[in-house]
This record gives C-alpha cells, structure tokens and sequence, in this order.
C-alpha cells in the first residue's frame, strides 16, 4: 500500500476529529522517522512531547519486554513489585512527596481537580459544592468536557455544553488578576508554566514566583500543569525550576512513558494527597506494572544520558539560528529549552503551508493558532541535525 491509500482508508473508517499532515509514518529511531515509502523525516514535533526520549528508545524498549514477559496487569485491587520503586524513584527525581498514577494527561488533570476540591471542604473549610478553581485564558489541559468547561478555545466548546461550573478565568501571566480573583472558596490555580499550545507562550519573568507567594498567602493550591513542559522538555526536569519554585501539585504525562505506553502523574506534597481515602478515586490501568516498569526506565535514561542538560544547549543553539533567519514573514521566535515557537505576520499566508513544504523537504512540524510553527524535536537531538532542521527552515522562508 502507498500513503494515498492509507489516507483513504483513514478517510472511510475514521472519525474526522484531526487534520494531520498527509504522511503515514512507519517507523522511528532517535529523532528520525520513516513513512511507508521509504522517505527519512527528523521529527521536530516528538508528539507533542510524548517521545522526549527518541523514538523506540532500546533501553525503555527492553523494559517494556521484559515486563510484558512477567506480568503486565493487576488492577490497584493487588500490589505488584514495580509501584513502589516507581513512587520511590519518581518522588526522589521531582522532589515530591507523594504520587498518584493515572494513564493520560486529560485523567491526571481531572485527578487534580477532585483532590483540590475535596481538599478545599475537608480542610480549608470551604462550603459544600462551592469550590472554584482559578484558571487561565487560552489553556490547553486535556478533552475532556469538565476542562473543555474552562476552555477559551470555542472550537474545544462549541457543541459540548453544558459545561462544569466551578472555574473562574484570568488573563494568563497577570498575578494582579490572580489576587483579585480569589474569594474564600478559592481552592487551587491551575496553571502552564508555559503555554504550549496557545503557541509557546511564556509568562511574564518573576510571574511564577509571584504565583506561588500569592497561593501560599492565601491557602490556595498551586497546581503546574507539566505535562507537555515536563520532563526535560525546556531544559530542566520540571519547568518550575527556572523560577525556582515547587508547586504543591504537579501534572506530568507524555515523556513520562518514552511513547511507549499512556502513563500520567499527580505529583502532590502530603496535606494536599492525603485527603483521598481507599474507594473516592482510581483506574484499572493506573500504575499497573508495565507501565511502571516503562515509566522508571523512561526517566532513567533521562538522567543517565543527559538529555535534560542536551535540551538546554541545543534549544539555545536552535533558538539563536532562527532569530537571524532575515524574513518580513516571521513576526516572533521565541521558546525555552527544545519547547520553541515560529510566530508569522498576518500576511504569511498561514503557517499550515510552511509545515507541508518543511515536511517536503524530510522535516515535521505541526502548526498552531494559524500562525504559529511549534519546533520541539526529541532532546536526543544533536547539531548536525538541528542544523538539517535550520536549513530547510531557511530554504521556505527564502
């Protein structure tokens, strides 16, 4: 079969919910991928972080056998031997108290939700039923139809009321605008540290640390959202490094498995975890034993083989090579660690056909917002292939 045929079925048998670029990729290694005819691509999407770690990693390949051979399910009705040495190593890396697993980003942002809200009336005092929590304007934290409830996207909304009520929106960046919108039923902020999907958009400097002055003033959980900034992805373990702050909840997902498997985490100092009792919250595949055993050798080969100190230097060098690119067509670069956005002028005529000439020349890229290219490769990328990437970003804005 060819790509045309592979699309077409995709167009028969599929739900019409995404509009990807028309390859079919089947097979990766590192930061390179193949589609079904043979052609090489450098990746620079890392599925929106999911493949932080390189495409079919061997070392996270080989967990993932290893454990498949022994056992692969339990439910949380048992223990198994991989949790607590995923708990263990988890909480050591990030510095957190406790760990709750789940298996996508939208379930760990969810998990959060309910914990903050049962820790807003079991502890802070606030009246049944009239938590809110305060987010931002232009978010992205999952699907699902409570966090498309505090969407400002109306393509996430329209058709999917009605909506959860419990949420109040400020513009994202303004600390001001988070003091003035806590009442004494504010149980949590949750918040990017930057917003990738709103097209990389980084707060203000000093905005965070603020943040967390701010909800530890006024006895209101921080929750980061990190799924996509997490895990080495802006040049530190967690995003909230750079400002050196630690939230009381941290999400984190995507990088967390390599690709290999749906793995997501709460991350939650002890006041704020232990509200939850044995029966209020759970998942048959949350922290089942394959996905801890990938999960460990996923962040193992983070540390082991430098990625997170690789993402600093080569964002930086990337960074720096596409704020001189010469163009009337580009209005912004900007980014953080291998987290980095093109911004172009209105009159560029779309940043959808910069990715299919990109893609054209053996790079992939996804656009956002309409004018938007978000660069963000494995962190096993090196020079030689950055420099692939420059090139032929060069080469369509000639």
């Amino acid at each position: 079969m060819q790509t045309a045929d592979y699309i077409d079925l995709e167009n028969v048998y599929g739900a019409h919910n995404y509009k990807p670029l028309d390859v079919v990729l089947c097979r990766g290694e590192g930061a390179w991928v193949w589609d079904v005819e043979g052609k090489r691509y450098l990746d620079c999407l890392s599925s929106y972080s999911a493949v932080n770690q390189g495409h079919c990693h061997p070392q996270i390949r080989q967990a993932m056998v290893d454990q498949a051979e022994r056992l692969t399910l339990t439910s949380r009705a048992f223990r198994n031997d991989q949790l607590a040495l995923f708990y263990r190593e988890l909480c050591e890396l990030t510095n957190s108290h406790k760990v709750l697993p789940m298996n996508s980003g939208a379930e760990a942002v969810e998990t959060a939700i309910k914990i903050v809200r049962k820790w807003g009336y079991k502890v802070k005092g606030v009246p049944e039923d009239q938590a809110e929590i305060i987010v931002c304007q232009n978010n992205f934290h999952g699907r699902t139809i409570s966090i498309v409830s505090f969407s400002t996207d109306p393509s996430s909304r329209e058709g999917f009321g009605p909506f959860t009520p419990g949420f109040k929106i400020i513009p994202y960046g303004d600390a001001a605008a988070l003091q003035g919108a806590i009442t004494e039923n504010t149980v949590a902020f949750l918040v990017e540290p930057i917003q990738g999907e709103a097209g990389v958009i980084i707060p203000p400097s000093g905005f965070l640390k603020q943040v967390r002055e701010i909800c530890t003033n006024n006895s209101v959980v921080l929750i980061l959202d990190e799924i996509q900034t997490g895990l080495g992805r802006t040049g530190k373990m967690l995003a909230e490094a750079h400002d050196g702050i630690e939230a009381d909840l941290t999400l984190i997902g995507k990088a967390l498995s390599g690709g290999f498997y749906p793995v997501s985490a709460v991350l939650s100092n002890t006041e704020v975890m232990d509200v939850l009792q044995p029966g209020e919250h759970g998942s048959t595949f949350g922290g089942n034993p394959l996905a801890c055993a990938v999960a460990r050798a996923a962040l193992r080969v983070l540390v082991e083989e430098n990625m997170i100190e690789n993402a600093a230097t080569m964002g930086a060098y990337i960074l720096e090579k596409l704020q001189q690119i010469n163009t009337p067509f580009i209005k912004d670069v900007r980014g953080r660690g291998l987290l980095i956005a093109l911004e172009l002028t209105n009159d560029a005529g779309g940043a959808r056909q910069y990715c299919e000439q990109l893609k054209d020349l053996g790079v992939l890229c996804k656009e956002t917002h309409e004018t938007i290219i978000r660069f963000a490769p494995p962190l096993v990328i090196g020079q030689e292939e950055a420099d692939f990437m420059l090139g032929r970003v060069r080469q369509v804005f000639a």
